[in-house]
Protein backbone atom coordinates (compact mmCIF):
# COMPACT_ATOMS: atom_id res chain seq x y z
CA UNK A 1 0.00 0.00 0.00
CA UNK A 2 1.10 3.34 -0.64
CA UNK A 3 0.64 5.58 2.00
CA UNK A 4 -0.09 9.44 2.11
CA UNK A 5 3.34 9.92 3.37
CA UNK A 6 5.12 7.86 0.80
CA UNK A 7 3.06 9.05 -2.08
CA UNK A 8 4.22 12.62 -0.95
CA UNK A 9 7.86 11.44 -0.51
CA UNK A 10 7.40 9.96 -3.95
CA UNK A 11 6.13 12.95 -5.67
CA UNK A 12 8.54 15.04 -4.38
CA UNK A 13 11.32 13.24 -5.26
CA UNK A 14 9.84 13.40 -8.73
CA UNK A 15 10.76 16.86 -9.10
CA UNK A 16 13.76 16.69 -10.23
CA UNK A 17 13.60 13.57 -11.73
CA UNK A 18 13.49 13.21 -15.51
CA UNK A 19 10.03 12.77 -17.56
CA UNK A 20 11.39 9.09 -18.45
CA UNK A 21 12.00 7.88 -14.89
CA UNK A 22 8.34 9.11 -13.57
CA UNK A 23 6.99 7.18 -17.18
CA UNK A 24 9.17 4.36 -16.42
CA UNK A 25 8.07 4.06 -12.67
CA UNK A 26 4.31 4.18 -13.73
CA UNK A 27 4.57 1.08 -16.08
CA UNK A 28 6.25 -0.77 -13.21
CA UNK A 29 3.90 0.29 -10.37
CA UNK A 30 0.44 0.01 -12.46
CA UNK A 31 1.68 -1.96 -15.46
CA UNK A 32 -1.62 -2.36 -18.02
CA UNK A 33 -3.55 -0.35 -15.42
CA UNK A 34 -2.29 2.84 -16.45
CA UNK A 35 -3.07 4.61 -19.36
CA UNK A 36 -2.65 8.22 -21.09
CA UNK A 37 -5.30 10.28 -21.38
CA UNK A 38 -4.67 13.11 -24.17
CA UNK A 39 -6.30 15.62 -25.79
CA UNK A 40 -3.06 16.20 -27.98
CA UNK A 41 -2.10 19.92 -26.49
CA UNK A 42 1.90 20.83 -26.56
CA UNK A 43 2.45 19.10 -23.52
CA UNK A 44 0.09 16.22 -24.62
CA UNK A 45 2.21 15.27 -27.53
CA UNK A 46 5.90 15.86 -25.32
CA UNK A 47 4.77 13.14 -22.62
CA UNK A 48 3.45 11.21 -25.54
CA UNK A 49 6.58 11.18 -27.37
CA UNK A 50 8.84 10.69 -24.08
CA UNK A 51 6.22 7.74 -23.44
CA UNK A 52 7.08 5.90 -26.91
CA UNK A 53 11.20 6.06 -25.91
CA UNK A 54 10.89 4.21 -22.34
CA UNK A 55 7.11 2.89 -21.74
CA UNK A 56 5.61 2.24 -24.82
CA UNK A 57 3.71 -0.38 -23.59
CA UNK A 58 1.10 2.33 -21.76
CA UNK A 59 -2.18 2.80 -23.38
CA UNK A 60 -3.21 5.87 -24.98
CA UNK A 61 -6.78 6.93 -25.26
CA UNK A 62 -8.61 10.44 -26.00
CA UNK A 63 -12.22 11.93 -25.62
CA UNK A 64 -13.88 12.64 -28.75
CA UNK A 65 -16.66 14.76 -28.25
CA UNK A 66 -17.47 14.37 -32.11
CA UNK A 67 -16.82 18.60 -31.47
CA UNK A 68 -13.14 18.11 -32.02
CA UNK A 69 -11.26 20.43 -34.67
CA UNK A 70 -10.46 18.68 -37.92
CA UNK A 71 -6.97 19.85 -37.18
CA UNK A 72 -7.33 17.37 -33.75
CA UNK A 73 -8.49 14.31 -36.13
CA UNK A 74 -5.49 15.03 -38.60
CA UNK A 75 -3.09 15.38 -36.02
CA UNK A 76 -4.54 11.89 -34.06
CA UNK A 77 -3.57 9.82 -37.47
CA UNK A 78 -0.04 11.58 -37.91
CA UNK A 79 0.58 10.61 -34.34
CA UNK A 80 -0.40 6.68 -34.97
CA UNK A 81 1.23 6.90 -38.02
CA UNK A 82 4.16 8.03 -36.48
CA UNK A 83 4.37 5.97 -33.25
CA UNK A 84 2.68 3.02 -34.86
CA UNK A 85 0.04 2.68 -32.00
CA UNK A 86 -3.71 2.68 -32.03
CA UNK A 87 -5.30 5.61 -29.87
CA UNK A 88 -8.67 4.73 -28.41
CA UNK A 89 -11.11 7.29 -29.46
CA UNK A 90 -13.98 7.38 -25.93
CA UNK A 91 -16.84 8.83 -26.83
CA UNK A 92 -20.29 10.26 -25.20
CA UNK A 93 -23.07 8.13 -24.66
CA UNK A 94 -24.91 10.69 -26.53
CA UNK A 95 -24.28 11.16 -30.52
CA UNK A 96 -24.63 14.82 -30.92
CA UNK A 97 -28.05 14.40 -32.56
CA UNK A 98 -28.81 13.01 -29.67
CA UNK A 99 -27.95 15.42 -27.28
CA UNK A 100 -29.52 18.31 -29.62
CA UNK A 101 -33.18 16.00 -29.48
CA UNK A 102 -32.28 15.60 -25.45
CA UNK A 103 -31.31 19.09 -24.12
CA UNK A 104 -31.92 21.43 -27.34
CA UNK A 105 -29.39 22.86 -29.88
CA UNK A 106 -26.17 24.07 -29.53
CA UNK A 107 -25.89 23.08 -25.77
CA UNK A 108 -22.56 24.60 -25.31
CA UNK A 109 -24.07 27.63 -25.77
CA UNK A 110 -26.66 27.66 -22.71
CA UNK A 111 -25.10 25.58 -20.72
CA UNK A 112 -21.68 24.49 -21.24
CA UNK A 113 -21.30 22.74 -18.07
CA UNK A 114 -23.50 20.49 -18.81
CA UNK A 115 -22.31 20.12 -22.24
CA UNK A 116 -18.93 19.56 -21.09
CA UNK A 117 -20.41 16.83 -18.65
CA UNK A 118 -21.77 15.18 -21.04
CA UNK A 119 -19.09 14.73 -23.80
CA UNK A 120 -16.33 14.66 -21.73
CA UNK A 121 -16.55 13.95 -18.05
CA UNK A 122 -19.27 10.68 -18.21
CA UNK A 123 -16.88 9.40 -20.26
CA UNK A 124 -13.86 9.85 -18.77
CA UNK A 125 -15.66 8.11 -15.57
CA UNK A 126 -15.95 5.23 -17.74
CA UNK A 127 -12.91 4.82 -18.96
CA UNK A 128 -11.36 5.07 -15.45
CA UNK A 129 -13.09 2.50 -14.57
CA UNK A 130 -11.12 -0.13 -15.60
CA UNK A 131 -7.64 1.41 -14.59
CA UNK A 132 -5.46 2.09 -11.34
CA UNK A 133 -3.34 5.33 -12.70
CA UNK A 134 -4.41 7.84 -15.10
CA UNK A 135 -1.56 9.57 -16.83
CA UNK A 136 -2.33 13.51 -18.06
CA UNK A 137 -0.29 16.33 -19.37
CA UNK A 138 -0.98 19.23 -17.47
CA UNK A 139 1.32 22.22 -15.84
CA UNK A 140 1.33 24.73 -13.20
CA UNK A 141 2.07 27.15 -15.26
CA UNK A 142 -1.01 26.68 -17.21
CA UNK A 143 -3.16 28.75 -14.73
CA UNK A 144 -4.07 29.70 -11.60
CA UNK A 145 -6.17 26.30 -11.10
CA UNK A 146 -3.15 24.04 -11.83
CA UNK A 147 -0.36 25.80 -10.22
CA UNK A 148 -0.43 23.98 -6.87
CA UNK A 149 -0.72 20.45 -8.97
CA UNK A 150 1.65 17.72 -7.16
CA UNK A 151 3.52 15.44 -9.66
CA UNK A 152 1.11 12.60 -8.00
CA UNK A 153 -1.77 12.26 -6.52
CA UNK A 154 -3.92 10.09 -4.96
CA UNK A 155 -8.31 10.54 -5.64
CA UNK A 156 -11.57 8.15 -5.15
CA UNK A 157 -13.59 7.23 -8.28
CA UNK A 158 -16.29 4.76 -7.78
CA UNK A 159 -15.27 3.74 -4.24
CA UNK A 160 -12.11 2.97 -4.92
CA UNK A 161 -8.59 4.61 -5.15
CA UNK A 162 -7.02 6.04 -8.40
CA UNK A 163 -3.57 7.22 -9.05
CA UNK A 164 -3.15 10.38 -10.80
CA UNK A 165 -0.09 11.13 -12.43
CA UNK A 166 1.09 14.70 -13.82
CA UNK A 167 4.74 14.44 -14.75
CA UNK A 168 4.70 17.52 -16.62
CA UNK A 169 3.62 19.44 -14.08
CA UNK A 170 6.89 21.34 -13.12
CA UNK A 171 7.51 21.98 -16.98
CA UNK A 172 7.18 25.46 -18.11
CA UNK A 173 5.70 26.51 -22.00
CA UNK A 174 9.28 27.19 -23.17
CA UNK A 175 10.66 23.72 -21.81
CA UNK A 176 8.07 22.02 -23.53
CA UNK A 177 8.18 24.31 -26.70
CA UNK A 178 12.30 23.63 -26.61
CA UNK A 179 11.61 20.18 -26.25
CA UNK A 180 9.32 19.64 -29.74
CA UNK A 181 11.49 21.64 -31.43
CA UNK A 182 14.40 19.79 -30.95
CA UNK A 183 12.66 16.12 -31.29
CA UNK A 184 11.38 17.51 -34.38
CA UNK A 185 7.68 16.03 -32.32
CA UNK A 186 3.95 16.56 -34.23
CA UNK A 187 1.88 18.93 -33.00
CA UNK A 188 -1.80 20.47 -33.72
CA UNK A 189 -1.39 23.28 -36.25
CA UNK A 190 -3.94 25.61 -35.16
CA UNK A 191 -1.13 26.45 -32.46
CA UNK A 192 1.08 28.59 -35.04
CA UNK A 193 -2.46 30.37 -34.90
CA UNK A 194 -2.79 31.57 -31.64
CA UNK A 195 -4.60 29.11 -29.88
CA UNK A 196 -2.67 27.92 -26.78
CA UNK A 197 -4.80 24.74 -25.77
CA UNK A 198 -6.99 23.40 -28.24
CA UNK A 199 -10.75 21.75 -27.34
CA UNK A 200 -13.67 21.53 -28.66
CA UNK A 201 -14.46 23.78 -31.49
CA UNK A 202 -17.48 25.93 -29.96
CA UNK A 203 -15.46 26.88 -26.89
CA UNK A 204 -11.83 27.29 -28.22
CA UNK A 205 -10.33 30.68 -29.88
CA UNK A 206 -7.02 31.79 -30.54
CA UNK A 207 -5.30 34.18 -27.58
CA UNK A 208 -2.41 36.33 -27.60
CA UNK A 209 0.74 35.37 -26.87
CA UNK A 210 1.13 36.76 -23.44
CA UNK A 211 -1.81 35.73 -22.28
CA UNK A 212 -2.29 32.37 -19.58
CA UNK A 213 -2.59 29.31 -21.57
CA UNK A 214 -6.45 28.51 -20.78
CA UNK A 215 -7.78 32.23 -21.99
CA UNK A 216 -8.79 30.87 -25.06
CA UNK A 217 -11.19 28.40 -23.51
CA UNK A 218 -15.03 29.04 -22.78
CA UNK A 219 -13.82 32.57 -23.32
CA UNK A 220 -16.05 35.29 -21.59
CA UNK A 221 -16.82 33.57 -19.06
CA UNK A 222 -15.59 32.14 -15.59
CA UNK A 223 -15.30 28.72 -16.70
CA UNK A 224 -11.79 27.71 -16.61
CA UNK A 225 -11.95 23.63 -16.49
CA UNK A 226 -14.01 21.43 -18.51
CA UNK A 227 -14.62 19.19 -15.21
CA UNK A 228 -12.42 16.22 -15.97
CA UNK A 229 -9.76 17.38 -13.71
CA UNK A 230 -12.60 18.35 -10.73
CA UNK A 231 -15.12 15.72 -10.03
CA UNK A 232 -12.64 13.04 -8.36
CA UNK A 233 -12.71 13.58 -4.77
CA UNK A 234 -9.24 13.71 -3.11
CA UNK A 235 -8.33 11.03 -0.89
CA UNK A 236 -5.16 10.56 1.35
CA UNK A 237 -4.18 6.87 0.97
CA UNK A 238 -4.96 3.98 -0.94
CA UNK A 239 -7.62 1.60 0.80
CA UNK A 240 -5.88 -1.49 -0.71
CA UNK A 241 -2.87 -3.09 -2.27
CA UNK A 242 -5.13 -3.30 -5.50
CA UNK A 243 -5.06 0.22 -6.00
CA UNK A 244 -1.94 1.08 -6.96
CA UNK A 245 -0.54 -2.58 -8.20
CA UNK A 246 -0.74 -4.11 -11.92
Amino acid sequence: MITRKKLIAQSQAFETAPLEDILTWAWETLGSRVAFGTAFGASGMVLLDAMQKVAPQIPVFTIDTDFLFPETLHLIERVEARYEIAIERVHSRLTVEEQAHDYGPELYKRDADRCCWLRKVEPLQRKLSELNGWINSRRRDQGHTRSQIPILEYYETDGRALLKLNPMAPWTRKQVWDYILEYDVPYNPLMDQGYATIGCWPCTKAVDADTDERAGRWAGTDKTECGIHTFLQPIDAAPNAEAVSS
